[in-house]
């Protein structure tokens, strides 16, 4: 992290997805944790989509959004952050892909890439989801993000993006 960043904090993108309960409660309440965490800012979301379960699919519709936040953490502890919001809001790990009260991914940390044991930057399966980009591509839209060129032209040569339903537009 440069000196700048650890002054001014690194725009970062975040994933959120919930199948268990109600859904729509869990995105809330993940935004409003990430939010309280000191040296996190949320400055950005889109809007909620409803897309059919990947993987696993013998589970219930999932609700997905992105959020954009200005973080001072370094990318690992931003890391570890999100699994104990996770593990607050009643997330396990039981089967792989399965149903979850709610889910965060770290898409994007500012232009930096890395690959540690624990985590890989930029998420190196986001560019296959559609339940990912279509969200992300409306989020840096929205916020005027250099990324949004090269995010969209990844989601038009994606196929599925019929299948992520806006649920709720974003306000």
């Amino acid at each position: 992290m440069t000196a700048e960043e650890q002054e001014q904090g690194t725009i970062a993108y975040v994933a959120l997805g919930s199948n268990i309960d109600d859904r729509e409660h869990y995105l809330q309440d993940a935004i409003t944790a990430l939010n309280q965490e000191s040296g996190i800012t949320v400055t950005g979301l889109s809007s909620i989509y409803e897309t059919e379960p990947v993987g696993y699919v013998d589970q219930s519709a999932f609700l997905n959004m992105v959020i954009q936040i200005i973080t001072v953490l370094p990318a690992e502890e931003l890391l570890f952050t999100m699994l104990a919001i996770e593990k607050r809001l009643g997330r396990t790990r039981d089967l792989r892909w399965g149903p979850r009260t709610i889910d965060l991914d770290l898409l994007l940390y500012g232009d930096h890439q890395l690959t540690t044991p624990d985590l890989i930057i930029p998420h190196p399966r986001m560019h296959e989801r559609a339940f990912v980009l279509v969200p992300l591509t409306e989020v840096l839209y929205k916020r005027q993000d250099a990324a949004f060129e090269f995010i969209s032209a990844h989601l038009e040569k994606l196929e599925g993006k019929e299948g992520v339903i806006l649920w709720k537009k974003a306000q």
